[in-house]
């Protein structure tokens, strides 16, 4: 995957906080139990997404964290470059130096299209259309989910 594990579960943790209804501070400790993240973990990612502003943080016994902004002013491109950081579209597929257009690697040509596409489509994805998903479809966050939806069928 080209994402950071980091990154994967901070955008889940992102998309879980979006598809609960009301933005309010919630405990890390849930969101960690709920996708099956660890806490300690995913409080380092939450960490690095409230210093960039796209969650906020509360101390004490109500407190917990929650978007900055609305789901809807959040981009994908926005958590990846929080998270990751911009290396995704700048550096060389097979991590090599200075690789450029003067001293390409074997894959430059082809990731340097690729990168700019995945670039502009994380720029189109709102973290309010990916929260919709969950609440519409039932999309799933975590590995509980499937094991739950799995189940779900035969108690009914």
């Amino acid at each position: 995957m080209f994402l950071s594990k980091s990154c994967l579960y901070g955008i889940r943790a992102a998309i879980y906080m979006a598809s609960v209804e009301g933005n309010q501070f919630m405990s890390i400790r849930h969101i960690s139990d709920t996708l099956d993240i660890s806490f300690h973990f995913l409080t380092k990612i939450l960490q690095t997404l409230t210093q960039d502003g796209i969650m906020s943080s509360y101390r004490g016994p109500n407190g917990g964290i929650m978007l900055a902004r609305s789901p809807d002013a959040i981009l994908l491109i926005d958590l990846v470059r929080s998270i990751d950081g911009d290396q995704i579209f700048t550096e060389c597929f097979l991590g090599l130096p200075n690789c450029g257009n003067a001293v390409p690697c074997p894959v430059h040509d082809h990731w340097a299209t690729i990168r700019t596409d995945i670039a502009q489509l994380l720029s189109t994805i709102k973290l309010s259309d990916l929260a919709a998903r969950v609440n519409t479809f039932g999309h799933r966050l975590s590995e509980n989910d499937i094991l739950s939806s799995i189940k779900k069928p035969e108690s009914q």
